[in-house]
C-alpha cells in the first residue's frame, strides 16, 4: 500500500516539471532542471515512506515519474495548441491566470 501511496505522489509531483519541460529548449538547463529538481524529493519521500530502495520498487516508480513528466508536457501542448494565452512555463500560474 505504501508504494501506490508514494507512486502517486511522485506522479503528482512531477506534473509541473514536465510542464516547465515542456517549455524550454531541449538539453538546456532549465530542461535539466526540470528533470533533476524532483529527484531529492523522491528520495526523501522514499526514506520517510519506509519502502526503502528495494528493487521492486524502482520501475513503479520510474514510471511514475515519467509518466507525470509527459502527462505535464502533454497538458502544456493541449493548452498551447487550445490558444490559452499567456502560457508560461509554472503550471500553477497559468491556473491563476485561467480563472481570471
Amino acid at each position: 500500500m505504501k508504494i501506490l501511496i508514494v507512486s502517486i505522489i511522485v506522479f503528482v509531483l512531477n506534473v509541473p516539471f514536465g510542464y516547465w519541460r515542456a517549455n524550454v529548449k531541449n538539453f538546456s538547463l532549465q530542461w535539466t532542471l526540470a528533470i533533476h529538481i524532483p529527484i531529492p524529493f523522491i528520495i526523501t519521500l522514499r526514506i520517510y515512506s519506509d519502502i526503502g530502495f528495494v528493487l521492486y520498487t524502482y520501475p513503479i516508480l520510474v514510471f511514475s515519474f515519467f509518466l507525470g513528466q509527459y502527462i505535464g508536457s502533454k497538458y502544456y501542448s493541449n493548452r498551447k495548441l487550445s490558444g490559452f494565452e499567456p502560457i508560461s512555463s509554472c503550471l500553477v500560474m497559468d491556473f491563476y491566470r485561467k480563472d481570471k
